[in-house]
């Protein structure tokens, strides 16, 4: 069965399997997926991610057996790839957060629980009663075998680090063979490197360099980060935070492209430690906030803390990275 979804042409594949009872999700794509699932259990809607899942791969998602009359799936491409993010899903919204979650929220609620959280178009899946359920994202036009896809995604990732890679697809191209050597050769990997180990290492070199069209902060330190944002938004000041970012991991804090000339930041250790901040002023509170205005803030009961600025002027995406010193200065291909 096939679920063309909404946002983008790309398609779910659902197969049953006769394995151990599980909910597993493969990637015939040629872009690394986090991918977040859901499930009925009464009048709630309970929702769980991130399952991350490179090309030509699949990962299990439910270590359960499944006996909810229905499941939901939805899926979006790394904050490595270059240009805007691809979704797949379908039609039943459902609530996410971008650090890894749990959540359960009841299907009639009209918005999701927090500032933090946010919807997402799922698409439904009908397991037929089976206890194991296995799906494979597909993209349009599809790859013919997992290995097709895992070939393309190492080309795709290759470009997103900067190299000069031609057709995003698994045909032998010597100039993406040496692409690949370089990069292998300037990371000092071991020549038994698997492909996970490549996939692993050209993400990470890509989060690096890559600016989607939005806004993400990446935590290059060892410890997660709390961070929030000041901007003006169509003439209005506002600030928003937080968003709780795991050391290694990346957070998509504005998911349409740029408008702005300038994006504020500021970064806070889990205690309250400010790692990035500046000049600039705006209203926070110690929960999660969604403030309008920036003047008055202790006469409005709130804190007023300094962001630090990062330019973003003339760009639709930009990449914020943040180490144990604060802010990282961006770095050029």
């Amino acid at each position: 069965m096939r679920i063309l979804p909404a946002i983008v042409a790309a398609a779910l594949c659902l197969l049953a399997t006769g394995a151990e009872a599980q909910l597993k999700l493969c990637n015939r794509t040629s872009y690394v997926l986090y991918a977040a699932t859901g499930h009925a259990e009464g009048i709630d809607a309970v929702t769980q991610g991130w399952t991350r899942v490179v090309p030509g791969t699949c990962q299990t998602a439910l270590h359960e057996r499944l006996k909810a009359k229905g499941y939901f799936v939805y899926a979006r491409t790394s904050l490595a790839h270059q240009g805007a993010m691809r979704n797949w899903g379908g039609t039943q919204k459902l609530c996410v957060k971008d650090a890894d979650f749990t959540l359960t929220v009841p299907f009639a609620a009209m918005r999701c629980p927090a500032d933090d959280t946010f919807d997402r178009p799922f698409a439904g899946v009908e397991t037929r009663g089976a206890r194991s359920w296995a799906m494979t994202f597909d993209d349009q036009p599809s790859f013919a075998t997992l290995k097709d896809a895992e070939a393309a995604g190492l080309k795709r990732l290759l470009r997103d680090t900067g190299a000069k890679i031609g057709a995003i697809d698994p045909k032998p191209d010597k100039s993406a063979d040496a692409a690949l050597a370089a990069f292998r050769k300037r990371l000092n990997m071991k020549a038994d490197a698997t492909p996970q180990d490549l996939f692993d290492a050209l993400e990470t070199e890509a989060l690096k360099t890559s600016a989607p069209q939005g806004y993400a902060i990446c935590d290059d330190a060892d410890k997660p980060v709390w961070v929030a944002l000041g901007e003006n938004d169509k003439g209005r000041w506002r600030s928003r935070g937080w968003w709780k970012i795991a050391a290694g991991g990346c957070a998509k804090a504005i998911a349409e492209p740029l408008a702005a000339d300038k994006i504020y930041i500021l970064v806070q250790t889990p205690g309250g430690i400010p790692i990035a901040t500046g000049k600039a002023k705006f209203c926070t509170t110690n929960i999660e906030f969604d403030i309008q205005g920036r003047e008055n803030c202790a006469k409005r009961g709130l804190n007023e803390s300094g962001f630090a600025e990062t330019d973003v002027k003339g760009l639709a995406g930009y990449t914020a990275h943040v180490g144990e010193q604060g802010l990282l200065l961006p770095k050029k291909r």
